[in-house]
C-alpha cells in the first residue's frame, strides 16, 4: 500500500489494526498505536497548530509509507529493513509481552523511519525551518503515549516491575524511550538531509544496525527484567484481538 496524505495513513492503519483483530495478529498491537497518534496529528494539522499543515500532511504520508514499506515487504517474503524484521520477527512469539512489541515498533519507525521521513520532507537547508513542527510533534506522541501505556497497565497488572527493575522513578518506559529517540531522530533528520545519495545509503545502514541492536536488547533483554517480563507474561491477557481492541480504543476512552 502507498499513501498519498494523511487520511490514506489513518486509512491504511484502521485496515491493518482491523484485519489484525481478525486474525488475532499481534502486528496489531503497535499499529493501534500508531493508528492514534497519527489521528492526534491528523486532529492537529486541521486545528491550525503546525506552522505549515500541508508539509506536516506530506511529512506524515512518508513517515506512514515507511511503516508500510516494512509491512508490506515482511508480508510479501520476510524482507525489509532489519530492525523491523527484528519486531515482525516476534508477533508469534508468545513469550514476547505486550510492550515489548509497542517498543519494538517505536525502536524502528522512530529510530529508522523518522529520520528518513523529515529528510525528504524538508531536503538540504529546509530542514531546519522543520524543527518547530518536528519538536510539536513530542507534546502529540507524549499524549497519546502515556494514555496507551495507562491502557496497557490494564492488560499486564505487573507492569510496573518494568519501571522498578530498570531504576526508573520517575519517567514511564514508553514515554521514555520516544522523547530519547526522538531527540536522536531530529539529529540524524538533519545529517540525512545534507548527504548525497551514497552517503546517506551509509547512514541508513548504520541506523539499521543500531535500531536492529537495540531491538534485540528490547526483545531478550538480561539481568532482572527478565523476571519481571515473565511475571508480566503470566498475568497479563493473552487474548490477541482484545488486546488490540482496548490499545485502539485508548484514547477514545481518556477523551470520555
Amino acid at each position: 500500500m502507498a499513501a498519498q496524505n494523511i487520511d490514506d495513513v489513518v486509512d491504511g492503519l484502521a485496515g491493518i489494526v482491523g484485519e489484525a483483530t481478525r486474525s488475532g495478529d499481534r502486528l496489531g498491537y503497535f499499529a493501534a498505536l500508531y493508528r492514534q497518534v497519527t489521528v492526534e496529528v491528523r486532529t492537529a494539522i486541521h486545528a491550525g497548530l503546525f506552522d505549515d499543515g500541508p508539509r506536516m500532511d506530506r511529512f506524515d504520508t512518508h513517515f506512514g509509507n515507511r511503516y508500510f514499506e516494512a509491512y508490506d515487504a515482511w508480508r510479501r517474503d520476510r524482507s525489509g529493513p532489519r530492525c523491523w524484521r527484528e519486531a515482525f520477527g516476534l508477533l508469534d512469539d508468545t513469550d514476547t509481552v505486550i510492550v515489548q512489541h509497542l517498543l519494538l515498533g517505536v525502536n524502528a519507525h522512530i529510530n529508522l523511519d523518522l529520520a528518513v521521513a523529515a529528510a525528504r520532507t524538508a531536503p538540504g537547508a529546509d530542514i531546519q525551518a522543520l524543527r518547530g513542527d518536528f519538536l510539536l510533534i513530542n507534546d502529540i506522541l507524549a499524549r497519546v503515549v502515556l494514555v496507551v501505556q495507562d491502557s496497557v497497565g490494564e492488560l499486564s497488572p505487573f507492569m510496573s516491575l518494568l519501571d522498578k527493575v530498570g531504576g526508573r522513578t520517575d519517567e514511564r518506559i514508553l514515554d521514555f524511550s520516544v522523547r530519547q529517540s526522538r531527540e536522536e531522530a531530529w539529529y540524524n533528520a538533519v545529517l540525512l538531509a545534507g548527504q548525497n545519495d551514497q552517503e546517506r545509503e551509509a547512514t541508513l545502514e548504520r541506523l539499521d544496525v543500531r535500531a536492529t541492536v537495540l531491538a534485540r536488547l528490547t526483545a531478550r533483554p538480561s539481568g532482572l527484567v527478565r523476571p519481571a517480563l515473565e511475571l508480566i507474561r503470566r498475568t497479563e491477557s493473552d487474548d490477541v484481538p482484545a488486546v488490540i481492541t482496548h490499545l485502539d480504543h485508548a484514547m477514545d476512552r481518556a477523551s470520555a
